[in-house]
């Protein structure tokens, strides 16, 4: 079986397109199809369903998925051992991340670690709901909890805190609260209800029982735009919020408290472009640690 082969459909696994796994590898995609075509011919079964939105692995292509990343696994623990790992900081990292740490944190600091390392490509997504590890839809992924289940390695990236915010000129139209149930009488901003998919994202019960938002969004940049614009009253990240002085913090005892993971898959521990972006995220927040408080 041809190592190369195995690591080819892999990359289409975890990607569910040819063409997308052909662009992660730099491999012309009727190349990658066909080097899929021979793995299936060699092990004589049918391990993708190809379709024109995409491929999915059929009963024997997860079975043998889980056995292809047990092989990655052996492999690069076999490359340390005689000195063959990935020392190169070049290629493609893809750094999955919320889209308020993504956007407002990380995409205006993330050119310092490409101006370090010209060979490095980054990327910068945002963690969906339905965003999967087990299927490496990105190299590093930042969550609000740190995932218990997985071949996965986490560790805490920050803590952070998030408190009530309205637009200056919010408050000079409809007046300033000054206790919690004061906020019943103003408007208020907040995430869609049935599509927060982590209890970590219900801020809203810790600050009143029932929020009752009258301007529901799910993304925490786009609350942020909508108190900017004097919409209401919301639940904004501090680090956020603090970058706009029309913002004004409300009731500032009340503090919600969260926390960042950084987590990747225990068989990219070897590939040391992933571990550099991994430092270098730690050493970003570390510099930075006074605006989280």
């Amino acid at each position: 079986m041809n190592w190369d082969d195995v690591r080819v459909f892999l990359a289409v696994a975890r990607t569910g397109q040819i063409l997308a796994a052909s662009k992660r590898l730099g491999v012309n995609h009727a190349t990658l199809s066909r080097r899929v075509t021979a793995l299936e011919a060699t092990l004589k079964t049918r391990l993708l369903v190809r379709r024109p939105s995409g491929c999915e692995l059929t009963a024997e292509g997860e079975v043998f998925f889980a056995a292809a990343e047990r092989m990655e696994t052996e492999m690069l623990a076999a490359q340390s051992q005689v000195g063959r790992i990935d020392t190169a900081i070049a290629g493609t990292v893809r750094i999955g991340a919320p889209d308020g740490f993504g956007v407002s944190f990380l995409a205006p600091r993330l050119g310092r670690l490409m101006a370090r390392y010209p060979e490095l490509k980054l990327q910068l997504v945002p963690v969906p709901r339905s965003f999967s590890l087990s299927q490496r839809e990105a190299d590093i992924a930042i969550t609000i909890e740190r995932p218990e289940q997985g071949r996965l390695v986490s560790s805490k990236l920050t803590d952070y805190t998030l408190g009530l915010y309205a637009s200056a000129d919010y408050l000079a139209g409809h007046g300033t609260p000054r206790t919690v149930d004061d906020l019943k009488k103003h408007r208020r901003i907040g995430y869609v209800e049935d599509l927060i998919f982590t209890p970590s994202l219900n801020f809203s019960a810790e600050v009143m029982r029932s929020w009752d938002a009258s301007f529901e969004i799910s993304s925490a940049t786009g609350q942020t735009e909508a108190v900017r614009s004097s919409a209401g009253i919301g639940i904004l990240h501090n680090y956020i919020a603090r970058q706009y002085p029309e913002l004004i913090r409300l009731l500032p005892e009340t503090a919600i408290r969260r926390a960042y993971w950084t987590t990747y898959h225990e068989s990219a521990r070897d590939l040391v472009r992933v571990r550099t972006a991994v430092s270098f995220l730690q050493e970003l927040v570390t510099e930075e640690h006074s605006i989280f408080v």
